[in-house]
């Protein structure tokens, strides 16, 4: 299945992050922490598919996707950078792993935040986030995404820590096992990781060896 979606709007989050705002196709459903493939409806760029995904809750008037451009290479965020309202993008069957299963600690990876966003805000939105913890590792504080939005989730605990800003105030430390047992401690609860492969490969490797159970470890497969 192939959707050609307007754009409604981009809204700045870091330097180098927008919300991408979209008309909601009718009947197109998703569940908090799901994602689809999407590409430009631009020549060129139409069989291009990288997969996003959505950040709105799920009964938004509108679709949302919360997406880091990377402007090294001419790829498909770099492309999705020059587009605004009234340009297209295609969209595809919904799909994902991550899906809320209980209170425990959702650890991240730069940009790995986003399949979380969803979850918490719906979390939030119904009462629901007490009990959370979302721990979540940078490059440089500036590189936070939606930092004010989620502190300001009462209920959720933060953690933040950057590895390559030596002016920040915030924690800097690489999350490996010794941070894991120093920040977190307690092994007995659900984990929800997301980020760069080899990291999410170690924090279970970690989150395994200190005890936890890997049943109560979730990650985008």
């Amino acid at each position: 299945m192939e959707i050609h979606v307007d754009i409604l709007d981009t809204v700045p989050v870091t330097h180098n992050v927008r919300h991408y705002r979209l008309k909601r196709p009718k009947g197109y459903n998703f569940s908090p922490g799901q994602a689809t493939e999407v590409s430009i409806d631009r020549d060129g760029w139409q069989d291009k598919k990288r997969p996003f995904t959505f950040t709105c809750l799920p009964d938004a008037d509108n679709l949302e996707f919360t997406i880091k451009s990377y402007f090294d290479h001419s790829g498909v965020t770099n492309e999705l950078w020059s587009l605004g309202a009234g340009d297209k993008l295609i969209l595809r069957d919904v799909w994902g792993t991550i899906q809320y299963r209980g209170p425990g600690t959702f650890i991240a990876g730069g940009a790995g935040v986003t399949p979380f966003i969803a979850i918490l805000r719906h979390l939030n939105a119904t009462g629901k986030i007490a009990g959370n913890r979302l721990i979540v590792s940078n490059q440089t504080e500036k590189d936070i995404i939606l930092r004010d939005e989620f502190e300001a989730m009462d209920g959720l605990e933060t953690l933040w820590t950057v590895t390559n800003d030596q002016k920040s105030k915030l924690l800097q430390e690489r999350i490996d096992a010794d941070f894991l047992k120093r920040h977190v401690g307690n092994f007995d609860q659900n984990f929800y990781l997301c980020g760069p492969d080899p990291m999410v490969k170690d924090l279970r490797d970690f989150l395994e060896e200190l005890g936890a159970d890997v049943s109560n470890v979730t990650w985008e497969r």
